[in-house]
């Protein structure tokens, strides 16, 4: 019936063909591939598998867990109390230095970091552990505060009630762009952990090919016969990966046969360059963290005079105020359980590397002598009154 709407029409053979296909090789370089920026992924990569983040984390976990401690109220500074108990033995697994340094890590490592309280409901709690910030979620109400915690393994999940009294204290870094979660000091050098990181590959696959780069093989045929059969490349091919490959093989001189010749090629001046690209990232993830790379042993840092200078710039502007930070917040959180105002802090007049500073201060507040015996003393971070004992 419709015959006539097929008058004057020309069919066309149908040509399938992917939208993509017509810049398909304009792009001749290899893609960036940058790695995942969760928090698992970035443990994996700039922790565990990364020198520089590893020893960074370690360098100040360590440091600020071994500073001793203090708590006082406003009129004394105590010998004796529960939270000291409870901080010098928070739990059967753990003691303070093993607790401190797990809380600091997660702080580093996430920008999160969650103390649970076992048994505060009669007072101070019995335990305390550090929960895995990967494993921890916010859960917000309607006004946007949270009103809980989820804590989730293999499928299963606790939830933490933070309506009343909650048993969890969430420390965490400034984030300028999330309301519930931290940012941490991995995140902002990602992008220098996985320059290091590949840079380290490259140097583990040069090593893998004879500690130098690769050369060509030039075939010099006789008349007639201008390539290798397939059987030749195959035998050619196995014989450099089983005989000239790898470190082991390093130097081996390697026997052509007629036709061969070898021509080796030089490091080129990206290639002279790459170490130095290596060394640059290290420095940025050492300055992301807050270490000075004279710690950590980077080569070719002068920022410091001495080494002495160096650790002591590294309690001054990272340790210290990451510990005063993080103790002031468990202070206050176990506040709640006590019902008394006291304040834990880091022992300053306790810190070898702060020894002359402290020194220093103390001469100095002593000869000032229009301030009263009070004064100079809230001046030191010591109570008001004098400890009986």
């Amino acid at each position: 019936m419709f015959d006539f709407l097929k008058r004057g029409t020309v069919e066309v053979a149908e040509a399938k063909a992917s939208a993509t296909g017509r810049v398909v090789g304009v792009q001749t370089w290899g893609r960036v591939a940058w790695s995942p920026r969760d928090t698992v992924s970035l443990t994996r990569t700039g922790f565990a598998g990364n020198p520089v983040g590893f020893r960074s984390v370690k360098l100040i976990a360590e440091a600020a867990a071994a500073l001793p401690l203090v708590l006082q109220d406003a009129e004394q500074r105590f010998d004796k109390h529960p939270v000291l108990g409870l901080i010098t033995r928070p739990n059967g697994a753990q003691g303070r230095a093993e607790l401190l340094e797990a809380l600091y890590a997660q702080l580093l490592l996430s920008g999160n970091a969650y103390v649970e309280a076992v048994g505060a409901d009669a007072g101070v709690p019995i335990e305390l552990h550090v929960l895995r910030s990967d494993r921890m979620s916010v859960v917000p109400g309607a006004d946007g505060w949270p009103v809980a915690y989820e804590y989730a393994v293999g499928g299963r999940k606790h939830r933490f009630d933070a309506t009343q009294g909650t048993p969890i204290c969430h420390v965490r870094n400034f984030h300028p762009q999330d309301d519930h979660y931290g940012f941490s000091p991995m995140q902002a050098a990602a992008t220098a952990i996985d320059v290091h990181n590949s840079a380290s590959r490259w140097s583990k696959a040069l090593l893998d090919n004879a500690a130098r780069p690769s050369g060509a093989i030039i075939y010099k045929g006789a008349e007639g016969q201008g390539s290798l059969s397939t059987e030749q490349y195959e035998r050619l091919v196995s014989e450099m990966e089983s005989h000239h490959q790898g470190a082991r093989n390093a130097g081996r001189p390697m026997l052509l046969e007629g036709g061969l010749d070898w021509k080796p090629m030089g490091f080129s001046p990206s290639d002279m360059e790459f170490q130095k690209t290596k060394e640059s990232a290290a420095r940025e993830i050492a300055l992301a963290f807050g270490v000075p790379p004279m710690l950590i042993g980077i080569a070719g840092d002068a920022t410091y005079a001495n080494y002495q200078e160096a650790h002591r710039a590294f309690y001054r502007l990272t340790v210290l105020p990451l510990a005063s930070r993080v103790t002031a917040v468990l202070s206050h959180w176990l506040s709640g359980f006590t019902g008394e105002v006291v304040e834990l802090k880091p022992d300053l007049d306790q810190v070898p590397a702060l020894s002359a500073e402290r020194d220093a201060q103390w001469a100095r507040v002593a000869g000032a002598e229009f301030l009263t015996e009070a004064e100079k003393r809230v001046l030191l971070g010591l109570p008001v009154a004098a400890t009986d004992e």
